[in-house]
């Protein structure tokens, strides 16, 4: 493709104009550094006139609960089998601690999310576990946002209680779940899927599972593992996705959608080596991700605005420079953080808030503290 045509692909982004997922595809192969320059500068044009040059953060935790998981992922080195040396399994009151540190330290969301373990269950059903999750922290910490259980979760809980997606969401909600994450879907392409999760979900199912929680009024993000054995036709393929569903959403006017997009770049140190030897590498390549970052900008941007890098995978430096290809988010605190450091990640498992807004602070934009779903917080009435 001539430096003519690529340009044209540039301008229409910038024009406001839906990009085929051809012409993503067609970006996504360019490694001229001079291309690659003219792609970052438009994905980040594209930013600063969406979303403009405030970069956000949100203060949060992390909980996974546990790590004993039926599935048996090939890229994933947080799960163990029940009495596996490394497994473990929170109680509630360890759960309320984590959980009262993270309010002392300012949060305004916990994040949790945690194996799929089949023993996992209240009075014989596996709803009433999460259900008494919920409660355990919304009944002594109502003011947090609760951003919880996967599409895989619901999948999980909707099988073992013999239940629909709806039930699930809507009584997950009605306990106090506040939003979904948008985990699970690694690339929605069910020839990567066979290879990386067989046992997940297929992309129908966690689309349906999606599209089912945004008309029930529950927000989720939206994720892409990159970076393995997943091509730029198959990374397309994924987004383009990802935009179907939140047109939809806007075009029935449901009352929820994806609120950001997160690349989540493949670390495989410690993942299984099967997948380990046909990847090749342990980490990340900077330059994929942050190619694949500015792309994802001017192929989603008209629909999902709010675009953030993972300091986890990238580091904080990387997570930096990924502001300057599109983002406009740089993450949040975590506190503490198990699956992709398990697997290998050099990132780190805790941000402080200082630390995050120095980083903004580098590349001379204003930071801002946000919500979950990226509304401004104001503290001692300053934003």
């Amino acid at each position: 493709m001539t430096a003519h045509e690529i340009d044209a692909i540039l301008n229409r982004a910038l024009a406001g104009r839906d990009l085929s997922p051809a012409e993503g595809v067609a970006l996504l192969r360019q490694t001229d550094p001079d291309v690659l320059a003219a792609i970052q500068q438009a994905a980040d044009a594209l930013r600063q006139q969406q979303v403009g040059d405030t970069v956000t953060y949100v203060i949060n935790r992390n909980i996974n609960f546990t790590n004993i998981c039926e599935q048996h992922c090939s890229f994933c080195a947080f799960r163990r089998d029940q009495g596996q040396e490394g497994a473990y399994w929170l109680d509630s009151t360890v759960i309320l601690e984590k959980t009262a540190d993270a309010v002392q330290r300012g949060a305004t969301e916990i994040c949790m999310q945690g194996g799929l373990n089949p023993k996992a269950k209240h009075n014989g059903a596996s709803l009433p576990y999460y259900q008494q999750l919920v409660h355990l922290i919304k009944q002594q910490f109502p003011q947090l946002h609760l951003h919880a259980f996967s599409p895989q979760e619901v999948q999980f809980i909707a099988r073992e209680d013999g239940l629909n997606y709806a039930e699930v969401i809507t009584a997950l909600q009605e306990a106090g779940v506040d939003s979904m994450p948008g985990t699970a879907a690694e690339v929605l392409d069910d020839r990567v899927r066979q290879v990386i999760c067989p046992e997940k979900i297929n992309t129908a199912t966690w689309l349906t599972i999606v599209e089912t929680a945004h008309r029930l009024g529950m927000p989720t993000t939206s994720t892409l593992l990159s970076g393995h054995i997943e091509t730029p036709e198959q990374q397309m393929r994924h987004l383009g996705l990802l935009r179907s569903l939140q047109q939809r959403a806007l075009e029935r006017n449901y009352p929820a959608r994806f609120s950001e997009f997160i690349l989540l770049p493949f670390v495989g140190q410690e993942a299984p080596k099967a997948l380990r030897r046909r990847v090749g590498r342990d980490q990340p390549i900077l330059g994929d991700a942050l190619r694949l970052m500015a792309v994802a900008r001017l192929f989603l941007g008209n629909w999902i605005v709010n675009h953030q890098p993972s300091w986890v995978k990238l580091g904080l430096d990387g997570a930096t420079m990924a502001l300057t290809w599109g983002c406009n988010d740089i993450g949040g605190t975590l506190m503490e953080e198990h699956i992709t450091t398990m697997a290998g990640a050099k990132g780190g498992t805790c941000m402080e808030v200082e630390t995050l807004r120095a980083a903004i602070a580098s590349l001379g934009r204003p930071a801002q503290q946000r919500d979950t779903l990226y509304q401004a917080v104001i503290s001692n009435g300053v934003a």
